[in-house]
């Protein structure tokens, strides 16, 4: 189950899971300057400085691929390639579903064993033009189904979910 929750994603709520993360989409092209990962940044440094030295390196660094960095106790950020580009090409948004849906499944399986909790914006709804009822299902079907609890932030309130 998911549950909906107006704040920040950046500051997770203490949902008395062992390991909290903070999952959020990311581009194939290197690119970390708009959209929630500014929030990020304001932050911790770490999950900025790691996802631009795993795009330099090029090791792993595809779309469907994930990357974890420790931010705080018992708290970490999990960079998820699942964009391609930054921007629409001929009218198609950069958000990749099946990339997603990979990304989500390695942070299932990751987890699904653990007492952890995964706290995110609407991942792939905003700069990346993808739709809350293509990337909810995905949620439920990737961790919500293996035992993850996943907790979705809104800044402003919401009167119908998306």
């Amino acid at each position: 189950m998911i549950t909906y929750l107006q704040g920040d994603a950046t500051q997770p709520i203490d949902s008395g899971d062992a390991i909290r993360v903070i999952a959020h989409i990311c581009n194939d092209v290197g690119a970390w300057g708009s959209g929630f990962v500014l929030a990020l940044s304001r932050r911790w440094d770490a999950p900025e400085r790691a996802y631009r030295r795993w795009f330099k390196e090029q090791q792993g660094f595809e779309l469907g691929a994930i990357q974890f960095r420790h931010v705080e106790s018992e708290l970490s950020v999990c960079n998820m390639i699942a964009q391609h580009g930054c921007g629409a090409t001929d009218g198609v948004p950069p958000i990749r579903y099946e990339a997603l849906a990979l990304c989500l499944e390695h942070l299932g399986d990751l987890l699904c064993d653990i007492k952890a909790s995964v706290h995110m914006p609407r991942i792939g709804c905003g700069l990346a033009g993808g739709t809350w009822g293509q990337v909810e299902p995905l949620i439920q079907e990737h961790l919500c189904s293996k035992g993850v609890n996943v907790y979705v932030y809104d800044l402003e309130k919401r009167d119908v979910q998306l």
